[in-house]
């Protein structure tokens, strides 16, 4: 019974002006993640390309290429930032795979499951050893500053989401500083840091960071959403995953706190406690169709990508602009 949560979907959602605008800088990244994945440790090039190669839409470092490209940067140290934010995305990936146990990625198996979890947070820790070593080489110590302290976050963001795992008392704020540190803060980073090599003033670093943080928030509030109205199929992962693992999402948080006394019992039961029999999944989402929990987790992302736009505003009209400006729109309506 999963329901499909109709989204807006403004004919300007599309990520295409983006990938066209930076497609030959795109080339040059994708040449620098395939050289830096090579070893002579045979399994490393293999796990880190069964994840790399599969079809992930590297929104993340065509963020840092367009940022960079938005302020006027010449130069050529945004494509290792790019290659290096990408590093950095995988690398959670797969640490987050073993750490949820989790059988699916991009719609193939994960992983753990081909490789073990042994395997995959060790190539994990080697691609975020190549990140750093090509944060170094671009020279810019603000950029290491930013992206070294972005994976600091991230890890944290982790470890909170651990520690809320299961826990329905969570509340939204303490959700919300989940996802700012474990989604978010890699998007603001790897905005940020265009600007940054570019020698742009504070105002347009400050301005850049704040549409990948605003954006990050509402892409992860939109896939926590999907997680219980979308396809498995457009999903590359099992729809109700979150709900199997007990994660508390946004959807749940609302509808625990709106829910009735038998109703928050059968939240406790089904995700701290793990009990979940048949028909449990469609129980949850009439539970949060009922109480609006989807609908309003969804304006809560609209919210958030108002925000991400508002801060182009600082920059002068351009194709990368209205590009980026298309991305939010398409972040917000995307159904994969």
């Amino acid at each position: 019974m999963a329901v499909i949560v109709p989204f807006e979907s403004p004919s300007e959602a599309s990520i295409e002006g983006l990938v066209q605008l930076v497609s030959a800088d795109m080339e040059r990244v994708n040449a620098t993640i395939l050289s830096r994945t090579g070893s002579e440790v045979t399994m490393i090039p293999e796990v880190a390309n069964h994840l790399i190669s599969s079809g992930g839409k590297r929104l993340r470092p065509m963020l840092t290429l367009a940022m960079a490209n938005l302020t006027g940067y010449s130069g050529d140290g945004h494509i290792k930032l790019a290659a290096s934010v990408e590093f950095m995305h995988t690398a959670t990936l797969l640490h987050d795979d073993v750490v949820d146990e989790s059988e699916m990625r991009r719609g193939k198996l994960s992983a753990r499951m081909l490789w073990g979890n042994e395997a995959s947070v060790l190539v994990g820790d080697f691609l975020l050893g190549q990140a750093f070593r090509m944060m170094v080489e671009v020279g810019s110590l603000r950029a290491l500053d930013i992206l070294s302290a972005a994976a600091a976050t991230i890890a944290e963001g982790e470890v909170m989401q651990l520690a809320a795992a299961k826990n329905t008392a969570t509340t939204e704020d303490e959700y919300l500083a989940v996802i700012r540190g474990k989604t978010a803060e890699l998007f603001a980073a790897a905005c940020e840091v265009g600007p940054v090599i570019a020698n742009r003033p504070k105002e347009e670093q400050t301005a850049c960071r704040s549409v990948g943080m605003n954006l990050g928030i509402a892409f992860q509030l939109v896939d926590d959403v999907l997680d219980y109205g979308g396809k498995s199929a457009k999903l590359g992962k099992n729809v109700g995953d979150d709900f199997r693992e007990g994660k508390i999402t946004l959807p749940v948080v609302l509808a625990f706190r709106r829910g009735n006394d038998v109703e928050r019992e059968f939240w406790r039961r089904a995700l701290e406690r793990g009990e979940i029999g048949d028909g449990d999944l469609d129980h949850a989402v009439g539970l949060m169709t009922k109480h609006r929990a989807l609908e309003d987790t969804i304006n809560r992302a609209q919210h958030y990508g108002a925000m991400a736009v508002d801060a182009l505003a600082l920059f002068p009209s351009s194709p990368m602009k209205t590009a980026l400006e298309q991305v939010v729109a398409f972040c917000l309506a995307r159904t994969h």
